[in-house]
């Protein structure tokens, strides 16, 4: 947002439902709610030609509102380190994330989320690899980002960003679109998912970071920056 703002452009981030500095209601976390919440929001705004970001489940954020609600405000879209199209492994994406694994992800929010986040955040973070440069302050700020959602929200987030198909809501992207993924993340799989969702986008360009983890944002902020703007200035 910083790099962003400092060459001219307005820039705006909404914290999701029940995250952040949102309210934190008891329903509505699913993807469905995720769409017509951010639509809201750019109608409020009257925004129009917006290049819409968004990361991780952002990225399904992003898809599943425009195929909800059309293209009419948005110029660009960009997806880093997406979980589109799906996660899960099913019958359509054998090769997909257990459930097993999501269960354990539920599991982990309701008995110890903190202690959960931070083991959580080595492998977010590629820390655990060989010869990675860890840093206890990017964990620790990764612990206390989670920590400011509702413990409700951040359950029911887990359905959401891991069992949504969002196949359809990729095809209705006709607008140029940017894919960003680590061929090493950890969380949301390169082959599944950033891999598959440039192939299924109508006008995609896919960008892979060797060796990149899904913190990318953070561990890569500066070759995502310069990534980002040569895309809005296309």
């Amino acid at each position: 947002m910083l790099y962003l703002g400092s060459k001219g452009y307005r820039v705006i981030a909404h914290d999701r439902r029940g995250h952040g500095r949102s309210a934190q209601p008891w329903d509505g976390h699913n993807m469905d709610q995720y769409a017509d919440d951010l639509a809201e929001l750019t109608a409020h705004l009257n925004l129009k030609d917006a290049v819409h970001v968004g990361h991780s489940t952002g990225g399904g954020e992003v898809a599943h509102y425009i195929g909800r609600h059309g293209t009419s405000r948005v110029a660009k879209a960009v997806l880093i380190g997406a979980v589109t199209p799906i996660m899960v492994k099913t019958d359509f994406n054998p090769n997909g994330v257990p459930l097993e694994v999501f269960d354990g992800i539920r599991n982990g929010v309701v008995e110890d989320r903190g202690a959960f986040f931070y083991e959580l955040s080595a492998a977010f973070y590629g820390y655990n690899r060989a010869g990675a440069k860890e840093s206890k302050a990017v964990r620790e700020g990764f612990v206390e980002q989670g920590l400011q959602g509702s413990i409700k929200a951040l359950y029911d987030c887990v359905k959401a960003f891991s069992e949504t198909d969002l196949r359809d809501d990729l095809r209705k992207i006709t607008v140029p679109t940017l894919v960003i993924h680590g061929d090493d993340d950890q969380i949301v799989p390169f082959e599944t998912c950033g891999k598959v969702a440039a192939e299924i986008l109508p006008n995609a360009e896919l960008k892979v970071y060797k060796g990149g983890s899904h913190g990318i944002c953070t561990t890569h902020k500066h070759q995502i920056n310069d990534d980002l703007l040569a895309f809005i200035q296309k």
